[in-house]
């Protein structure tokens, strides 16, 4: 197939839009945050940074939570993606639809959400009260924001999922059942492997989706203490700019080294799937 080869404007031209996005919406924020976080001594607002006991805690709990939100979702992702991509069955639209409708929801709403389900006046908590005596209340939690999270981010990876399964080849599969391969054996050793690129490039996008998600935590935010609701503490409560814009660096570059070692491992994928 012949390539095409455009004209020098031609290419200024079509580039120039998205070089215009990307000056505009990441290029300069950036630049400002980092102009900020500086204060005339960049190192030192850092080494505070680290040193601080307070934001280290919320970052390390911040990366557990969205690790734990990435792991749950591609379990739980892999196992309904693999069901819907190969069977048919009555209600499979209808489904579908309603497993990937949470991408509809703003976070707030997926915050509200978790509260009717688990919090005080919560379904969770009036079962849990007329079976054990007990009302069970996590929605102001990490236990709630895990639920919340998990929810926004399964529709995604099913997606990815599906579409990956349809891709399979299912001679592969065949060949290793008449080796006499168990249903198991096939799934770990055929089938995990063919959807592995799709997988990591799925849960480095869930993992930078958690780690940066604000709405559902500020919802939720009394017991919970993530990177952005500290962010948000300092710039709003604290007024305290310069710490504000450091964490936001710290948080841009723990999420942008996460998606640099998934696409190391996948290639373009992950840009294909973000």
């Amino acid at each position: 197939m012949q390539d095409i080869t455009f004209p020098l404007h031609w290419r200024i031209a079509l580039v120039a839009p998205a070089l215009a996005i990307f000056l505009a919406f990441w290029l300069l924020p950036m630049g400002v945050l980092a102009q900020v976080s500086a204060n005339g001594h960049a190192f030192g607002t850092y080494r505070a940074l680290l040193a601080n006991p307070r934001y280290m805690g919320s970052l390390g709990a911040t990366v557990a939570l969205s690790a734990a939100v990435t792991l749950a979702t591609l379990v739980l992702s892999v196992i309904a993606g693999l069901l819907l991509a190969r069977r048919t069955f009555a209600g499979k639209g209808t489904l579908v639809a309603l497993l990937t409708f949470p991408l509809a929801f703003p976070g707030v709403v997926v915050g509200f959400m978790v509260i009717m389900l688990a919090g005080r006046q919560g379904l969770i908590g009036a079962l849990t009260e007329k079976l054990t005596g007990d009302k069970w209340v996590f929605a102001y939690s990490m236990a709630g924001l895990f639920c919340g999270y998990l929810y926004f981010s399964i529709p995604r990876v099913i997606v990815t999922v599906m579409a990956s399964a349809t891709k399979l080849d299912p001679a592969l599969e065949e060949a290793a059942r008449s080796l006499g391969a168990s249903s198991w054996q096939v799934t770990r050793d055929v089938v995990l492997p063919g959807l592995a690129p799709g997988l990591i490039a799925a849960g480095a996008i869930c993992f930078a989706t958690a780690m940066g998600a604000f709405g559902t935590a500020f919802t939720l935010a009394t017991d919970i203490d993530v990177l952005p609701m500290t962010i948000y503490t300092e710039f709003t409560l604290n007024a305290n700019m310069v710490t504000a814009a450091g964490l936001s660096i710290v948080l841009g570059l723990v999420t942008w080294l996460v998606l640099a070692l998934a696409r190391s491992m996948t290639g373009s994928t992950v840009a294909a799937t973000a």
